[in-house]
């Protein structure tokens, strides 16, 4: 499921208002543990594989899945 932010924020000095759109997948590259995001300027695509860090606490939770289903 895609989630796609339909409200911006403003960003100061480009003057575009900046949306995301994820398909909320978790990833790990061996070294983060990350969501791939789609960033648009306006409307328009400026980076397809943004890569967003998973919080702290998002990381803690799934390692204890992880080790409690290992």
């Amino acid at each position: 499921m895609r989630d796609k932010t339909t409200e911006g924020q403003l960003v100061p000095g480009l003057n575009v208002i900046e949306t995301t759109e994820t398909d909320n997948i978790l990833r790990w590259d061996g070294n983060m543990v990350y969501v791939e995001h789609k960033v648009f300027h306006n409307g328009q695509v400026v980076h397809e594989r943004y890569r967003r860090r998973v919080t702290p606490e998002v990381a803690r939770a799934l390692l204890a899945t992880i080790q409690l289903n290992g």
